[in-house]
């Protein structure tokens, strides 16, 4: 089809090819964080690691499925905007929470609609009322832009969901006119190339990743990307874009529909 459907990511062979390529990715990133914060984010690493491939062993034996080995990205990302200040058996709560809910439980990734990582640090926020999360440091962002060419390379990343991200964004912050500084605008970047522009968690109609990565723009400067808390509003903004997205896919395929059979009744 063509119009707003038929936006197909280009399939790689294999998922182990996947994670390792959104490994490959994510390694730039968490060597600024360990630069920035030291050997005090080793554990979180470990930790999610552990819950995570542990969780996935469990399922796989369960379905007799082999391991996606998965809980490597996820891990990579909780490393990154999990601060060394929260305890680890809060993250260890909230990896298995994020692995189980967000895909094990839906068949794994690539089956469910909520990124891993996301579930997570949503999970820590609203569990741990006060848990600020990180990924503030502007090295961080900028350690994400290689993974940003790589991933737009080999057709794991949707670029009209950071188009429309790009344009939520600066639609929420014109009244204003208030640019964020370098520190909070870091997670923005950060969280848009793994966290909102997952295509697993976002819209899959082209119409549908426009608005999708719009409204997670819009939340996130809502939220509070100004005020702080700024990788707390890119979770949460995220979270509220892929639980929209089917909704927002739904209405894109009806209005795609309607305008076929209105160009047919013209003819």
């Amino acid at each position: 089809m063509s119009g707003d459907i038929g936006d197909r990511t280009p399939t790689l062979p294999g998922v182990a090819r996947v994670t390792l390529l959104q490994a490959a990715a994510l390694l730039p990133p968490v060597a600024a964080a360990v630069v920035e914060r030291g050997n005090a984010v080793l554990p979180i690493l470990a930790v999610v690691l552990l819950v995570s491939l542990i969780w996935e062993l469990a399922f796989s034996i369960l379905r007799a499925l082999p391991l996606s080995w998965h809980g490597v990205t996820t891990a990579l990302i909780l490393t990154v905007i999990v601060p060394p200040s929260v305890p680890l058996w809060q993250v260890a709560l909230a990896a298995s929470f994020g692995v189980v809910i967000g895909e094990m439980i839906f068949g794994g990734r690539g089956f469910g609609f909520l990124n891993a990582a996301v579930a997570s640090g949503a999970f820590l926020i609203f569990a741990f009322p006060g848990t600020a999360l990180g990924g503030n440091e502007p090295s961080v962002a900028l350690a994400a832009l290689p993974g940003l060419g790589l991933l737009l390379a080999t057709g794991l990343l949707p670029w009209r969901v950071l188009g429309g991200l790009v344009a939520g964004a600066a639609a929420s912050l014109l009244p204003d006119l208030d640019l964020p500084d370098p520190q909070t605008a870091a997670p923005l970047l950060f969280g848009a190339v793994f966290l909102v522009a997952d295509p697993v968690a976002t819209a899959t109609t082209r119409a549908g990743r426009w608005l999708t990565g719009a409204l997670a723009g819009f939340l996130a400067i809502q939220f509070g990307l100004l005020t702080g808390t700024a990788m707390n509003a890119v979770v949460s903004a995220a979270l509220l874009g892929s639980l929209a997205a089917p909704l927002i896919d739904h209405v894109a395929v009806l209005f795609h529909v309607w305008r076929r059979k209105r160009r047919r009744a013209h003819v």
